[in-house]
């Protein structure tokens, strides 16, 4: 199916993993859907400030980064040298405090977060995707694809960090890590992991947060 061996043993163990995590992970996306059908756009902007702050540094430390931002009310008023300074647990946190107020500058329509009216302007979160990349600076694909994944429309879509990557080898679904994930790589690889999940009966949207808990013992966002 993938013109390599699959890791059958490998590929066991983490259907009996799935058995154990089905419901929590359920449950997960269940939060993720309804926060996007609830939340007002400075929470939608949250979550985007979040992803932004994720490559190379500890998803923990990167939302409660962003908890005391909004807690010092700087996530939507603060500098990019003031936010710089709450960084410290994140990696590269200069160029993402530059970015975080960049994706603001975005967002902002008379002095207000408007994430919802931009979002709803797409046909579909593929869509949505590709603009959120054209656009916001700092947001590749697996970060766009986590942002929307984050609040309810993203689904569809993989989020392949080095995590996801790695697992990806050891069950034998991809060749080789890549060095670098432009788009067609990583289309190429989403798909190789649709037809993965439903080789191995697991929904697609559950394959991600299932690969994240079996590196890192949680399931978080």
């Amino acid at each position: 199916m993938h013109n390599i061996a699959l890791n059958t043993q490998a590929i066991d163990q983490f259907k009996k993993l799935y058995r154990k995590k089905r419901g929590e992970i359920s449950l997960r996306l269940g939060e993720f859907r309804q926060r996007g059908l609830q939340a007002g756009d400075d929470e939608l902007f949250s979550e985007l400030a979040f992803c932004l702050l994720t490559p190379q540094s500890r998803a923990k430390f990167c939302w409660e980064a962003i908890m005391n931002l909004k807690e010092q009310n700087m996530l939507l008023k603060g500098s990019a040298d003031q936010i710089k300074r709450r960084l410290h647990c994140v990696r590269f946190h200069n160029k993402k405090a530059s970015y975080v107020v960049a994706a603001r500058n975005i967002f902002l329509r008379n002095g207000a977060i408007a994430m919802k009216q931009l979002l709803k302007q797409h046909d579909d979160s593929y869509a949505c995707r590709e603009w959120l990349v054209k656009n916001v600076k700092g947001l590749g694909y697996k970060e766009a694809s986590h942002f929307l994944r984050n609040i309810g429309q993203g689904e569809n879509m993989a989020i392949l960090d080095r995590h996801i990557l790695k697992n990806l080898h050891l069950l034998g679904v991809i060749a080789k890590i890549p060095e670098t994930l432009n788009k067609t790589t990583y289309r190429q690889i989403e798909t190789k992991m649709e037809k993965f999940a439903l080789s191995v009966n697991i929904p697609f949207a559950h394959l991600d947060l299932l690969l994240w808990y079996k590196e890192t013992g949680e399931i978080f966002k």
